[in-house]
């Protein structure tokens, strides 16, 4: 399966809580540009899936709309995420080909270092708006194998 993760575009940097943030419209324009960039390059996904925060969900349903999907929340997604309990969530669509994940630094540099086998996720920054693919291998421990990390402006 190949496993996409999508951080959450630019958002306010101030909001009355951390939940609801909005994108701000360069955001708007880097969600847009993902999601244009999936559709372009036969890289939709089967599923897409996004923590509940506004800024996450905002990235997650301009993307869909450009890939004609519905996406999902998912509450492990939210800050705080741990690659286990996703790997738990993601379970029941092993047999997907590919599924986008719309999320927050640092769960994703965590999450994707520790899938490549990186012993410092610190070694890892995960843009906004950036996608990173990871093909990923489930086997009794989730490993994976980079395939591309596409910062907002080349996309």
């Amino acid at each position: 399966m190949l496993l996409l993760f999508l951080r959450h575009a630019d958002a306010e940097p101030f909001s009355e809580s951390d939940f609801t943030r909005a994108l701000t419209p360069k955001g708007v324009d880097q969600a847009k540009r993902a999601g244009k960039f999936l559709s372009t390059h036969d890289l939709t996904p089967d599923l897409i899936f996004t923590s509940p925060l506004v800024r996450a969900r905002e990235t997650a349903n301009l993307v869909a709309k450009a890939v004609k999907l519905e996406p999902s929340i998912l509450e492990c997604l939210a800050c705080g995420m741990d690659l286990d309990t996703l790997m738990a969530e993601l379970r029941p669509y092993s047999a997907k080909a590919s599924i986008l994940v719309v999320g927050h630094e640092p769960d994703f540099s965590h999450a994707i270092a520790e899938l490549l086998g990186m012993p410092n996720p610190s070694q890892l920054y995960i843009r906004k708006a950036s996608l990173t693919a990871i093909e990923l291998f489930v086997t009794d421990e989730p490993t994976g194998r980079l395939q591309f990390s596409i910062p907002a402006k080349f996309m």
